[in-house]
């Protein structure tokens, strides 16, 4: 296994925000049942007494050194990272492809008026480049479409990119109910930010995380939505899962979870800007 696929497992590992975004990893023959479960023990199985795993320590500064050579200075420098650091359908999962247009217009900014639905602007000057790819499991006639998009916003300072992480907290408080277009809003917005070293966030200098209520004229009954987000340095880096029936945040006998895909998706993310902005060894 190399190096970055590593990393990547490790920081999939991860809880990236707490109390909002939690994911684990299997290893082995894992299958969640207990050897210890009702009606056995270790001594009628004959197998010898456990003892407690060794805690892990927790890291205590980012795995990540900033080049100030590598970082972007112009559109051009921007536009390179966004493209590579941005997920396709490839970083969600086996069963995502592309939506149509796949990448969003160059000059795309999307703002929240303060009747809070959400139109578009001009990208302010202190963003570089900014772009989001769209994904989708095709429905299915069992389950519906799922449309999922992936962000990367390249800005000219780390504090920059810092308010803008400010902002979208800000957004959830002032607007927990907001109207997407026509046909889609959202309710019961709730979210959450946790910096490096707290709420369990070892992965990004910034992560957040937002909960809500999905609303589709198209679709039966109300669906999940789930946007999560992180910054490495001056770029931040965003999922967001609109659902679709058939579909959840959990495994259920009667639906899907799409957890493992966004955060797989926000940590494939994280990790790709680490590589395009961290010290060369």
């Amino acid at each position: 296994m190399a190096y970055g696929d590593r990393r990547l497992l490790r920081a999939c590992c991860a809880v990236l925000v707490g109390g909002l975004i939690t994911t684990g990893c299997a290893g082995g023959d894992d299958d969640g049942k207990s050897p210890r479960g009702k009606g056995s023990t270790s001594a009628s199985a004959g197998a010898p007494p456990t003892t407690a795993p060794t805690p892990t320590a927790a890291p205590t500064s980012l795995d990540f050194v900033p080049d100030p050579k590598r970082a972007p200075k112009t559109e051009a420098d921007a536009e390179r990272i966004a493209l590579a650091v941005v997920a396709g359908p490839d970083a969600w999962g086996p069963d995502y492809v592309k939506r149509t247009p796949h990448l969003s217009d160059p000059a795309y900014w999307p703002v929240l008026g303060a009747d809070c639905s959400w139109g578009t602007g001009t990208r302010p000057s202190t963003v570089l480049y900014s772009v989001t790819a769209y994904s989708e499991i095709p429905a299915d006639g069992a389950r519906g479409n799922l449309r999922v998009a992936a962000t990367v916003t390249v800005h000219r300072t780390e504090a920059d990119a810092d308010w803008e992480m400010a902002g979208t907290l800000e957004e959830a408080l002032r607007c927990p109910d907001q109207k997407l277009r026509d046909g889609e809003r959202i309710s019961s917005l709730i979210s959450l930010g946790n910096p490096f070293g707290v709420g369990g966030n070892f992965t990004a200098t910034d992560s957040l995380g937002e909960r809500g209520i999905y609303h589709n004229d198209a679709m039966k009954g109300d669906q999940f939505y789930g946007w999560y987000q992180s910054r490495i340095g001056q770029v931040t880096v965003a999922t967001v899962v609109k659902g679709a029936p058939g579909y959840s945040e959990e495994q259920t006998s009667t639906t899907v979870s799409t957890v493992t895909g966004q955060v797989q998706a926000l940590v494939t993310m994280i990790e790709r800007a680490k590589d395009q902005l961290e010290a060369q060894s």
